[in-house]
């Protein structure tokens, strides 16, 4: 089964499906939950960024690793040489 959510342009994997667009929704709700959430519980501007920006980096990593494996590969040509 080959599962066509995303492609890739350059260095970012942009939806090209509507669950491609769900999993990317997903990961931008859970980092504005995530950075209220620590907002919340630090003090300083510099304690919120850096422990968000830590938890931005796994997020971006999961949905790179979702979007790595579900990207649509371009079909190489047979008469190139």
């Amino acid at each position: 089964m080959k599962l066509n959510w995303f492609t890739r342009k350059g260095i970012i994997y942009l939806p090209i499906s509507i669950i491609g667009w769900i999993i990317f929704g997903i990961a931008l709700f859970y980092a504005a939950f995530t950075f209220i959430n620590i907002d919340k519980h630090t003090h300083s501007t510099s304690d919120t960024l850096i422990n968000f920006v830590f938890n931005l980096l796994l997020t971006g990593l999961m949905y790179t690793l979702i979007a790595y494996f579900t990207e649509k590969k371009p079909v190489p040509d047979a008469f190139e040489k």
